[in-house]
């Protein structure tokens, strides 16, 4: 099936000024609202397939690509943890009272930050294999140092990725960036119930990664549903059963 064309809000001043693709599906509240990771884009498997149960369980529905992904308007290579939470809150901002932020590996990181700007906390969070401090404690680390020095010497290096041929570029305004957004040093407030779904097999994020995460959100209730065969992407057809389960229970 063909999508209609995204509408588009302009987010961030002057030379900053980017366009963000955007698609809704109208029903009731609380909005969901679709956060992507890092180079993906809201026609991704899960996203097409939540927007598919949005419609046909009659719930609001609220995916965006941020600034150098898919069709919004800037450089990939431009961006940052503060630039695309900056997009993210600007979308969730226009999706009504109390969403429930659903938010995919890097989109789990900025779920959180976004959390922190609401002046009224979401309904709810379904995080799904999330990635909070995903440059500082999953990247830098394992980069060699000889990564290392390129990255701050010539501000960028290509990653190879599984996910795209043509690699990941990963920029010094990325890792320093991140470093100005870590959210895992301490407690970890969402004023909101929190659903974790992560596989074991991920090679990406580990699950111990969530469990971290789950141990920091200590006054807020969450539930950490562990995949013992799931990959990253948790696509397959169980897995987004599951996600749509997680969602429908905290938008009913």
């Amino acid at each position: 099936m063909t999508l209609p064309e995204p509408d588009f809000l302009t987010v961030g001043t002057g030379a900053a000024a980017r366009r963000i693709a955007w698609r809704h599906v109208p029903g009731r509240e609380p909005t969901i609202v679709w956060l992507g990771g890092f180079k993906s884009d809201m026609k991704g498997t899960k996203a097409e397939a939540l927007a598919a149960f949005a419609a046909r369980t009659g719930r609001a529905f609220l995916r965006f690509d941020y600034s150098g992904h898919g069709e919004s308007e800037g450089s990939f290579q431009e961006g940052t943890i503060s630039r695309w939470s900056e997009e993210a809150a600007a979308m969730v901002a226009r999706a009504g009272p109390r969403p429930v932020l659903v938010g995919s590996s890097m989109g789990g990181w900025i779920a959180l930050l976004v959390a922190r700007r609401m002046a009224i906390p979401p309904t709810a969070m379904v995080l799904i294999a999330p990635a909070p401090d995903f440059t500082e404690a999953l990247m830098w680390p394992s980069f060699p140092e000889e990564v290392r020095r390129t990255i701050m010497a010539e501000g960028c290096w290509i990653r190879p990725s599984a996910y795209d041929p043509g690699g990941y570029p990963i920029t010094r305004a990325l890792i320093e960036d991140g470093r100005r957004n870590l959210v895992l040093g301490g407690l970890v407030e969402t004023g909101c119930p929190v659903h974790i779904l992560q596989g074991m097999q991920d090679p990406d994020v580990p699950w111990r990664h969530a469990m971290l995460l789950a141990e920091k959100i200590a006054r807020d209730d969450v539930v950490l549903t562990l995949v013992k065969d799931g990959d990253h992407r948790l696509s397959r057809d169980e897995d987004i059963a599951r996600l749509e389960e997680a969602v429908a229970a905290m938008a009913p």
